[in-house]
């Protein structure tokens, strides 16, 4: 889509590489350049397309941005949602917003990932058993 260059999108997946290498949770980073609904409903819509509500544990992180329309979201599964600070999504999208407000895209969602990673290190450690159920790259969407 253009949005990212290859070196911000390899930076993205290795921070999601990273933040899952100590977890047997999942994160996944959306991006599109516009959000035709309510940011929220939209990164949930994007959950479930990206079959992040069927990981064995229920562990799975979604960062959505809207790159366009300066929107995004930070959302989890039943699994991680029991478990984590009632303030952990807001604090995360605070630090997140304030990478953005830096006009520094990635490093806000590196943020993001770094710190749904080590919330999911503490309730969903790793275990040998553990298999990277979801991709790692970066999902562009087109609004459809």
């Amino acid at each position: 889509m253009g949005i990212f260059s290859e070196q911000e999108q390899q930076r993205v997946s290795a921070a999601v590489e990273a933040a899952e290498r100590f977890t047997s949770g999942e994160i996944r980073v959306c991006i599109e350049k516009t959000c035709s609904e309510p940011v929220l409903d939209r990164a949930a819509n994007y959950f479930k397309k990206l079959d992040m509500h069927k990981t064995a544990k229920r562990n799975g992180v979604l960062i959505y941005v809207a790159t366009d329309d300066h929107q995004f979201a930070i959302i989890g599964d039943e699994g991680i949602n029991k478990l984590v600070p009632h303030d952990f999504w807001n604090s995360t999208k605070d630090a997140m917003l304030s990478r953005f407000k830096d006009h520094d895209l990635v490093g806000g969602i590196v943020t993001g990932v770094k710190l749904a990673g080590e919330q999911l290190q503490t309730f969903f450690p790793y275990h040998d058993s553990d298999i990277n159920e979801l991709p790692n790259d970066i999902s562009f969407m087109d609004g459809k």
